[in-house]
């Protein structure tokens, strides 16, 4: 009886866990994997890696806090927490390389610029800028230059251009590019030129929101830590105070008040995130939309 009762609310702890993931994800709209990822077997292992790892110390944070406090609830938001902490704190580093990226598209239109004053056309200034451009951008503009070499139509390979960089700064630029070539018409080096000081604008403004709510960000670290840490010294050193935890009862309340709590971190993260405009120009099933 002791064993099925104890597999019975292990296996609770893990539709609870499972339940609020989920709903973290659904509310937040934050997709887990990301959405340009290498397809090649050098690049799938190390994020194979990582998540299996994080799936390890997850589940190993679940089990040691459902030891020390036999709370079902509490285990399971445990390691639900653990999953979802790239999600919740984890924007500083995309938000340095989007804005790498932003700066890296500014100098690559300043160079483009330079390049077409020699007389040259769109079709040859491309790829001569191809080993000159920033390491962010880099890999994307050479399989944008390939495409050009195997005569893949100038408008298709820059959309799938932008769609490589999925940044709505590289769909500006990459827009006013694509009208350049059908049209044909003078003004595209003052048009780069406009382009890169627009980009380094926006750049400008990313960077002084970023820094402005990183405040919010490690606020919102400071509340998680300071609140795991007294929950669990009331679990472990003043059992007679969290007694009605223990019941049923009070693991349904326990529920509540960690649905609440992940509410009030997915309000945080929100204050502390860079909302970006949506993308205009993509790729569909290789045309464009």
């Amino acid at each position: 009886m002791h064993n099925s009762t104890a597999m019975a609310a292990l296996l609770a702890g893990a539709l609870v866990g499972a339940g609020a993931f989920l709903l973290i994800i659904f509310i937040m709209g934050v997709d887990p994997l990301p959405a340009h990822t290498s397809h090649t077997e050098a690049g799938r292992k190390p994020l194979i890696r990582r998540d299996l790892r994080r799936i390890l110390l997850a589940a190993g944070v679940a089990l040691a806090v459902l030891v020390l406090t036999r709370w079902v609830v509490l285990a399971a938001a445990g390691g639900v927490l653990v999953l979802v902490w790239p999600l919740l704190f984890g924007g500083a580093r995309q938000e340095r390389e989007a804005a790498a990226k932003v700066e890296a598209l500014a100098a690559w239109a300043e160079s483009l610029r330079d390049t077409i004053a020699g007389a040259v056309g769109l079709e040859q200034a491309i790829p001569a800028t191809v080993y000159a451009a920033a390491p962010a951008i880099r890999e994307d503009l050479a399989l944008l230059a390939d495409r050009m070499r195997v005569r893949v139509p100038m408008g298709t390979a820059l959309r799938q251009f932008a769609d490589d960089l999925d940044d709505p700064t590289a769909d500006l630029m990459v827009s006013a590019l694509i009208m350049n070539s059908r049209l044909r018409g003078p003004g595209l080096r003052q048009l780069l030129g406009s382009l890169a000081d627009t980009a380094r604008a926006e750049l400008d403004m990313r960077q002084r929101v970023s820094a402005s709510r990183a405040g919010t960000r490690r606020s919102a670290q400071i509340v998680v830590i300071f609140s795991i840490v007294v929950m669990l010294a009331l679990a472990l050193f003043n059992r007679s105070f969290v007694e009605p935890y223990s019941s049923v009862q009070g693991q349904l309340v326990l529920l509540v008040v960690v649905g609440l709590f992940a509410v009030g971190l997915m309000w945080m993260r929100r204050l502390a995130g860079v909302v970006l405009p949506r993308r205009f120009l993509t790729v569909t099933n290789g045309g464009a939309a």
